[in-house]
């Protein structure tokens, strides 16, 4: 190690920051705003809870969190999520790139709501050209 040879170790390896959380009441209306103005019929605003988090070691932007079955039936409550902004990337974001975000994270919610996520991978899951077509029927709904 650096130092050594002097008597002294050095610790070079990257620190983490403490992973912290808080809840986002302005993330929580700006989603309720794009569930009005998009009719994302299917999502209950009431039952996804935002949070921003600080020192996330993640390339993303924002992550959504679902609340399983078994999770649901063991403390006998209803479908949930959970949308996370990192607030590092997603606070460096223009607005019209954090709407993409915002929609390109609720798009994860299946139609049942049933606390299951949709992935990017299967036919029909999430992908940027889906999060495009929401965004400009959404813009040019607010003209």
């Amino acid at each position: 190690m650096i130092g050594e040879e002097l008597g002294v170790r050095v610790d070079m390896r990257k620190r983490r920051t403490k992973l912290e959380w808080k809840e986002s009441p302005d993330i929580q209306r700006r989603i309720k705003e794009l569930l009005v103005l998009r009719d994302f019929a299917h999502i209950c605003a009431d039952r996804v809870f935002c949070y921003e988090s600080t020192g996330a070691n993640t390339r993303a932007c924002a992550r959504i969190w679902g609340f399983n079955r078994l999770w649901q039936q063991t403390l006998n409550l209803p479908p949930a999520y959970i949308l996370e902004v990192v607030l590092e990337r997603f606070g460096k974001l223009s607005i019209i790139q954090q709407d993409h975000v915002l929609i390109h994270e609720l798009l994860h919610i299946p139609k049942n709501f049933s606390g299951a996520l949709v992935s990017h991978r299967k036919k029909g899951g999430v992908n940027e050209k889906m999060v495009r077509e929401v965004y400009e029927a959404l813009y040019f709904s607010r003209r």
